[in-house]
Order: C-alpha cells, then structure tokens, then sequence
C-alpha cells in the first residue's frame, strides 16, 4: 500500500514558514506585493484565484486581483501589464490562464517583468531553469520537488517518467529532476507503447489532462505516483489523471486528488513572491 503523500498538511506547514519570514521581512518596511490579472470568467480560474488569494492572506502578502471582461483587448492588457511592471509595490505579477482566444499568451508572458513573474513561465526564467541555475521556477514542479524533500524521497540514480511536455509542468519538471540526477524520460499522448514506458519508472509524474488515464497497467510495484491532474467527471467530483484506488496499492508513495499537488503549487507561488520581494529590494 502506498503511503499517500499529504499535500495540503505540507503546504500548510510550509506556509506558515513563509508567514514566518513575511513577517520579518515587513519589520524592515517591505510588503511583499502580488498582482493576479484575470481576464473574462472561467469557473476554474476563479477558483484558482481565489484560492490565492485566501493564501496570501493567510500568510500576509499583499495580493490585488485586478478583473477585467472577456473582450479586453490585447493592447489593454499589455499597458496594464507594464504598469504594474513599473510599480515598486508589486513584486511579483500573475496573469492567470488560459486567457481568451483573440489575446496571443506568448506575448503576454514576455511582457511581464523577469524578476516579477512569480509563475516562473517567462523564457528568461525557462532559460536560466535549463541553464541549471534557476530563479524563478514553474510552481507546480517547484512543489512536487518540495514534496519529494519533504518524504526523503530519493531521487538519485533513479528512472524517472514525465507523462506530459508542457511548459508549465512537463518539461520543467523533467529538468529539475535531471538536476537531481535522475535518468529522465518525457512520455506524452502520442508515444507508443506509453503504459510499457511509464512501467519503467521508479518515479511517475502524470500530467497528461485526461481523467482516469493512468491504471495499474501503467504502474512499476514499489514506483512514486505524482498526480498533476485536476479534470472533473460526469458527476461534477474533481479527478485526477491517475485512477487511484486501482493504482495506490502497487505504489511506495502517491499523491491524491484534491489535497496533492494543488495546494503546493499555490504555496511556492507565495515562495517566490517572497523571494522576488527580498531580491527586489
């Protein structure tokens, strides 16, 4: 049985630390500052936000949710970008996506500030990741290894398979575990033979946006199951990529759906919103 690896006590633990050192922080005059830009109103993006804002809250960083409609245009959204670019206050900005069609993400993302983009998504900072020497890093990879830390779970020399090549999680995911000298293999949805691949892991990270996609087939006995993924099922329940009672049981370690990987991806944010204030100072 494998031991399920509690995602939301962690954060909790880990952002008391950070309230710890805001607090401190804030006896020298500086605030750490969040801007989150949300465009139009996608259900789960407001859940998201939300959710970020309740931890900057929590752990007493300024946070500003600026909303605007669905038909903003892409030029609006770039000034205001730039304006908070230039703002001492804000140390870290977040345009929360998908953003709607006619707005081109790519531009978007180069417009916000290296130093300030908190989601670590800017090419400067993907740059500087595969460089090896990081400062701001995709949060929700930047959670899974503070996972792995926190469970001594041992990453060296193992066989490591990232089901998935985002940008936001995939391929910073497999660098970072590369750093920590596993042998790392990036499987998607058009490998051949992926449940044979995915069976040579020691250590499975599944972010591939398909509920339920991951069975035992997938599964070596004793391997790590990181679930990235947040689908819903006909019900409404939320889900991850991975069918977990099926698979739990063949695994050493597992994250479940909700209270995994969610809430430290959220917490590293408020990390690096602390750390770009300190640096920024």
């Amino acid at each position: 049985m494998g031991e399920i690896i509690n995602g939301k006590e962690l954060a909790d633990k880990l952002q008391a630390d950070i309230a710890v050192e805001v607090q401190a922080i804030r006896k020298e005059g500086i605030t750490p500052g969040l801007v989150v830009l949300l465009v139009g109103d996608n259900p789960a993006s407001q859940i998201y936000v939300r959710n970020k804002e309740l931890a900057a809250g929590k752990i007493g960083i300024h946070s500003t949710v600026e909303r605007y409609p669905a038909d903003l245009s892409e030029e609006t959204l770039l000034s205001e970008i730039e304006r908070f670019n230039n703002d001492d206050t804000c140390h870290g900005i977040l345009v929360q996506l998908p953003l709607p069609k006619h707005i081109d993400e790519e531009k978007v993302l180069l417009a916000i500030h290296p130093k300030k983009d908190v989601d670590g998504f800017h090419p400067m900072n993907l740059g500087r990741l595969f460089e090896g020497n990081p400062e701001m890093i995709p949060c929700t990879p930047y959670g899974i290894m503070k996972m792995f830390e926190a469970y001594k779970i041992d990453i060296e020399g193992k066989r490591a398979v990232v089901i998935g090549r985002s940008n936001i999680v995939g391929k910073p995911m497999a660098q970072l575990l590369l750093m920590n000298n596993a042998t790392v293999t990036i499987a998607h949805s058009k490998t051949k033979n992926l449940a044979e691949v995915a069976r040579e892991a020691d250590i499975l990270v599944v972010a591939i946006g398909r509920g339920h996609f991951v069975t035992k087939e997938f599964i070596k006995e004793g391997a790590v199951v990181i679930d990235v993924g947040m689908n819903r099922d006909e019900a409404g329940k939320l889900i991850g990529d991975v069918k977990f009672d099926e698979v739990e049981p063949l695994t050493s370690y597992i994250t479940p759906v909700p209270k995994g990987v969610g809430p430290m991806t959220i917490t590293m944010l408020m990390k690096q919103t602390v750390e770009a204030a300190k640096r920024q100072r």
